[in-house]
């Protein structure tokens, strides 16, 4: 008997968010911005809080620092529903921090990575596979201490009966390796924007991307910014439908900040893989998970209810079509 439904093998850090319409930073000179927050970071915790808020049952486990931002971000995830029980407090380490700079259009960050690369495979508790459904993993180019042994620990998870998605972030390293081609292997659901599957695979667009990673991995969604989304699956997968390609368009939103969008997007897609619904409707809420996420400062506060999507689907639909006018 399962008592999650989603467990997180992932990094844990702050995030302090400098927002302005124009952000152009200069050594030798100072330069202000319009709001600052401090929130939760990462990309693990963004993920896992949009998919407790969507109502999943998650489990957390990671690496925090015995200060204060790692008593923040444990006490936040636990807040949200989380279980914060399995994450690891490391008085060795300090908890990672993230400095966003952001804007209504896009976004640098400025990371310290101290515990996010903390975690190791072997601190994983394989009874943890026996409590949940599916097993997720963020930021994996970040993540270089659980790079060793991961395909092995996912096809233990498998193994159990755990369906597995990944999502890999930017490289800092551009290297776009780290033994990520042994790792598809073992994953059910992967879920790059367009830039990292176009530098994964070496193509040159995200339809060229998205078909070379189909081939690898049962479930595939690129996210396209601004664009939407597209997806693949291919035969006998978790949906249970035939070789399949869909696309959702954006959803229109006023846009406050960007940080966190696509770990948003993540959660809606597991949601809908969980609940096996169609490859077209699980695109359509990660699509308003991740537009929705955006409303307010932070990756966690705009995050939408289930409800909230589906009544946000429901109104794009109603909308007249740009070609109608």
């Amino acid at each position: 008997m399962t008592d999650c439904d989603v467990l997180v093998l992932g990094e844990i850090n702050v995030d302090l968010i400098l927002r302005a319409d124009e952000i152009a930073p200069a050594f030798g000179q100072e330069s202000l911005v319009e709001d600052a927050t401090l929130t939760m970071g990462s990309s693990s915790v963004i993920f896992a809080c949009g998919a407790a808020k969507l109502g999943l049952r998650v489990a957390f486990v990671g690496v925090a620092g015995d200060d204060e931002f790692g008593k923040f971000m444990r006490r936040e995830m636990a807040a949200r529903g989380i279980d914060v029980e399995p994450v690891i407090v490391d008085r060795a380490v300090k908890t990672g921090v993230t400095v966003s700079l952001s804007t209504a259009a896009d976004r640098a960050l400025l990371t310290y990575p101290g515990s996010i690369a903390a975690l190791r495979v072997g601190q994983v508790d394989h009874a943890l596979f026996d409590r949940a459904r599916h097993l997720h993993i963020g930021a994996y180019f970040l993540q270089t201490g659980l790079q060793e042994g991961l395909p092995h620990l996912l096809a233990q998870a498998r193994a159990r009966g755990l369906t597995v998605s990944l999502d890999t972030g930017w490289d800092p390293s551009q290297t776009w390796n780290g033994g990520l081609s042994e790792t598809l292997t073992q994953t059910d659901v992967f879920l790059p924007n367009a830039v990292e599957a176009a530098a994964i695979t070496g193509r040159s667009s995200a339809a060229a991307a998205l078909t070379a990673l189909a081939q690898q991995v049962p479930v595939v969604a690129v996210k396209l910014g601004a664009e939407g989304a597209i997806a693949r699956q291919g035969k006998d997968t978790a949906l249970r439908q035939a070789q399949d390609t869909a696309r959702a368009e954006p959803l229109p939103v006023q846009v406050v900040d960007t940080t966190g969008v696509g770990d948003s997007f993540d959660a809606g897609f597991v949601y809908g893989f969980l609940a096996q619904w169609p490859l077209e409707r699980t695109l359509r809420l990660a699509g308003a998970c991740g537009a929705l996420a955006t409303r307010e400062p932070g990756g966690v506060n705009g995050q939408p209810t289930l409800a909230e999507a589906l009544e946000a689907i429901r109104e794009a639909d109603q909308l007249p079509h740009p070609e109608d006018n």
